[in-house]
This record gives C-alpha cells, structure tokens and sequence, in this order.
C-alpha cells in the first residue's frame, strides 16, 4: 500500500467579529426601528402621534401602529390601524421601508406610545 504522509493541521482559532450581516436580522432592525420611533414620538406635541406610512404594495397607506414585534430571524410584525379597521402586516426585513409621520390624534383619547414586544 501507500505510506501517507504525517501531516499535522495547525489548530486555527476562528476571532470574535461583527460580521454584517449579525445586522440583517429582524431582532437587530427592530431595535433600530425602536430606536427611531421612541425618539421620533418624543418630539411630538400632545396632540399628534405617530403614523408610519407604508410604501408597499404599489401604493402608499397610512397605518397607526399600536405595537410592533418580530418573529426570529427575518420577519416584522407591525400592528395597528389602517382606514380604521384593524390591520396586521408582517414584513420581510428585506421589504422595510416606511415613513415616519405625525397624525392627529383623537382629542379625547390619550395618546399611547407605541408597544414594541418580542414573539419568540
């Protein structure tokens, strides 16, 4: 038969480090989304709250979310109202894309912040 050769492969230790793409799951962008919208309600007078306008589906729709989760790894999960009827739109992290916007709020409701929440 053959004599292989002794090779010793060295042990290679593979270093800790942020790849990009640890930023392309959803529980990263909803923390950014958080991020951005808890600032944005911030600003916002007493008498406005916030609207996201959505720019999916050939058109653009006005939603007031009233709470926002994910589902592990790539999906959102906004909740709320579009037109007045309640409404849920789950969203691949690839498709975000909306605007953040101040709507009138109903003067005899409070106005309440937006929930953000995790699916597991």
């Amino acid at each position: 038969m053959f004599d292989l050769p002794n090779i010793k492969i060295p042990e290679v230790t593979i270093p800790d480090i942020d790849l990009p793409t640890h930023h392309m799951w959803s529980d990263t962008q909803f923390e950014i989304i958080k991020k951005y919208i808890q600032d944005f309600e911030r600003r916002l007078d007493t008498e406005h709250e916030v609207g996201l306008w959505l720019t999916s589906f050939g058109q653009s729709m006005l939603m007031q979310v009233t709470n926002i989760t994910y589902e592990k790894s790539v999906l959102m999960i906004f909740k709320g109202f579009v037109n007045g009827n309640e409404a849920t739109l789950i969203q691949h992290i690839n498709q975000l894309n909306f605007l953040l916007t101040a709507i009138k709020k109903e003067p005899e409701k409070k106005r309440v912040p937006i929930g953000f929440g995790v699916r597991e």
